[in-house]
């Protein structure tokens, strides 16, 4: 298939195509941004991800140039990104107003900028292969996760569906997070989409090697993530507590139409006092749980009036206005204590693109009516500690248990438990409450705590630190959880070290980079 220099060996059978031989490349890169696609929820499987890279890859190895490699990585992003993200389509459609074709253009937009990661990898990783040659594919984990890295942060961050999280549910593997996070997941999944492209493309004799070397990886990945799980010593230690999560199930429609208020407040507060009857000591309500602003709203009494009737702990969502020296919005998480005063706020820090602000909103004429909808709410600054009685637990509201480094600091600022309330409702049965959950669980292994999330219209559940799922509801049920849950102190080995591999792989990949540069000069 290849020549030594990874030059295309194109059989005789194919010889007489040359359009064939130039497009071959292409298609290998489509498929596996269709792999890609079928990795995660909710039609995929994680089995496809170990593969998934590896025609894009062999593709790579072939190229002329960074510019195909460039190409053909971006023509990876788009079909990945298109397969995975289909539901925002429709989200901006049904509650942004969009007719079709602008709905269709600003998804392709989102789509079409995450394609430019994968983009850079092409490029980057044809220049270190023509420099370095089959080599380049050992290295190929930590410059995935550099584009990865970009990908986190560039423009405020888009890191849904890294490819780590692919593994969540495969206990065994997903245990790695505990020492390098979700980062070090992605870079063994990598890892072994090259050794596999070495035994395609490498040279016979290093073929052994390569799947030697690959087998031992994974042998011993799997041996500790079966150790980390047998041993079972956080379900043993800190603290007992009792959470319920209240599933209101409101409608989106039904949110904020003030016909609906009362009935949506009397059926968080019943559905709460089953839950403290049941022994919760702390409730748990969704992301924008109250149909109006707690602080400033008379029903907010109603509120207050329940933790002194039952005695409980109350986390929940809700809109925060201030009014000095602008008016400002804030998404914000409330705890009162059980006398129904408010213990602490935390204001969301990282805000939902077209959800809650719309970047570069002057440009973005065609999605008028989208614009006009969104308003701009403004982001926290610092993660704030909730104290539930004498410990801590922090909240991450809706998008931001995407971030592995806002979580981690809360840990590292006390948080015994973490919490998560979203609404999920804007997103229907598509995949993406399904995706949205899985990113949820990998937070419990990074750092060693229980996770406990509430939202409107599922999924709610919680998840032990070892990222088994406890309990969980379905989608649109009206429900509680009641659960026991510990609270705990010790910090993993990723809460100590945070994203060491993820920085110190982005700076090797620009090393390489700049070495090669300077090379062909």
């Amino acid at each position: 298939m290849f020549g030594h220099r990874g030059q295309f060996l194109v059989p005789p059978l194919l010889s007489f195509s040359p359009t064939v031989r130039r497009s071959s490349p292409f298609f290998g890169a489509a498929l596996s941004g269709a792999l890609l696609a079928f990795s995660f929820p909710p039609h995929g499987h994680p089995a496809t991800a170990w593969v998934a890279l590896t025609p894009l890859l062999i593709a790579l190895f072939g190229a002329r140039s960074s510019t195909v490699g460039f190409a053909l990585g971006v023509t990876t992003g788009v079909v990945h990104f298109a397969g995975l993200l289909p539901w925002l389509t429709t989200v901006m459609m049904e509650f942004g107003g969009l007719p079709l074709p602008a709905g269709v253009a600003l998804n392709g937009l989102l789509v079409a900028y995450l394609a430019l990661f994968p983009g850079a990898f092409g490029a980057i990783f044809v220049l270190l292969c023509r420099r370095y040659g089959e080599s380049a594919l050992w290295i190929a984990g930590p410059v995935w996760l550099s584009t990865e890295l970009g990908r986190l942060w560039l423009l405020g961050g888009f890191p849904w569906e890294l490819l780590g999280y692919s593994q969540t549910a495969v206990l065994p593997i997903a245990q790695l997070a505990s020492l390098f996070g979700v980062h070090g997941v992605t870079v063994l999944v990598v890892f072994v989409n090259g050794v596999l492209t070495l035994l395609a493309v490498g040279q016979t004799g290093r073929r052994g090697m390569a799947l030697t070397v690959g087998v031992a990886v994974l042998v011993a990945v799997v041996s500790f993530g079966i150790w980390r799980l047998s041993d079972e010593q956080l379900l043993r230690a800190g603290t007992p507590l009792r959470v319920g999560l209240v599933q209101g199930n409101v409608p989106q429609e039904d949110k904020w139409d003030p016909a609906h208020r009362m009935s949506i407040v009397q059926r968080y507060l019943e559905l709460s006092r089953r839950s403290a009857a049941a022994g919760a000591e702390l409730v748990v309500w969704p992301e924008s749980a109250t149909p109006f602003s707690f602080e400033t709203h008379s029903d907010g009494g109603l509120v207050r009036g329940l933790t002194r009737e039952t005695g409980i702990h109350l986390l929940f969502g809700s809109t925060r206005f201030e009014s000095y020296p602008t008016r400002r919005m804030f998404n914000a998480a409330f705890v009162l204590n059980p006398d129904g005063e408010t213990a602490a706020i935390y204001d969301k820090i990282h805000l939902v693109p077209f959800g809650e602000y719309v970047p570069f909103r002057s440009l973005l004429f065609f999605a008028a009516p989208l614009v006009d909808t969104v308003a701009d709410l403004t982001p926290g600054v610092d993660p704030v500690t909730l104290p539930v009685g004498s410990h801590l637990v922090s909240a991450a509201i809706c998008y931001e248990i995407i971030y592995p480094s806002l979580v981690r600091e809360s840990v590292r600022e006390g948080s015994q438990l973490l919490t998560t309330i979203t609404n999920d409702a804007w997103y229907g049965r598509s995949g993406a409450p399904q995706q949205h959950f899985q990113q949820a669980r990998m937070r419990a292994i990074e750092q060693g705590r229980y996770l406990v999330r509430a939202a409107n219209t599922g999924i709610s559940g919680v998840v032990d630190p070892y990222g088994r799922v406890v309990a969980r509801s379905a989608l649109f049920e009206t429900t509680t959880i009641n659960q026991e849950v510990r609270l705990l102190a010790d910090l993993t080995v990723y809460g100590k070290i945070g994203d060491i591999l993820a920085y110190a792989s982005a700076l090797a990949t620009l090393g390489l980079v700049f070495l090669t540069w300077r090379a062909k000069r």
